[in-house]
């Protein structure tokens, strides 16, 4: 066998592999571990940035969404500038909605659905059918207050809402 001066006499050849490996390893985890994609930037009021479930987020938050017309927790807050997820898991038997906005936003969203809108994911909503787990990803800009809501026909007006406060 030819002489390897990086193994020790002795040391079995397996071992030596068994380092490399390792090594190489760890060189891999390390550069894919220093980039990932930012959060987006963007300027105005508690309004949230579209959302994403492909950014990293510093804050995850599950919200419950019930037949009782209700989403649990009911108060929540957030980091303005900091991408929170919101883990949205509809509890009940009938489809619901989480949208996200401020009181004009979500006044607009509710006569939109009365109105016969749509009812898809956007940007700032998810809808879900029962059992269904979906997650939504958002950064709100500044310090305020938001909604989250669900405009599913009655729901809103019944006070299916959360209300997240925006804190710097």
């Amino acid at each position: 066998m030819p002489s390897n001066p990086a193994v020790k006499e002795g040391t079995p050849p397996m071992r030596v592999s068994h380092l490399a490996c390792t090594s190489a390893l760890l060189v891999v985890v390390a550069a894919c571990a220093g980039a990932g994609p930012s959060a987006p930037a963007s300027g105005g009021s508690a309004a949230p940035s579209p959302g994403t479930s492909a950014s990293p987020a510093a804050q995850r938050i599950e919200v419950k969404l019930t037949d009782a017309l209700k989403m649990e927790p009911e108060k929540l807050s957030v980091k303005a500038g900091e991408p929170v997820t919101f883990v949205v898991t509809n509890s009940g038997a009938i489809q619901h909605e989480f949208y996200i906005g401020d009181q004009a936003g979500q006044d607009a969203h509710e006569q939109e659905m009365m109105a016969g809108g749509m009812t898809m994911d956007e940007p700032d909503a998810v809808v879900l059918k029962p059992g269904e787990t979906k997650e939504l990803t958002h950064t709100f800009t500044t310090a305020g207050a938001s909604i989250a809501g669900c405009h599913e026909t009655g729901h809103y007006a019944a006070g299916m809402k959360a209300t997240i406060t925006v804190t710097e």
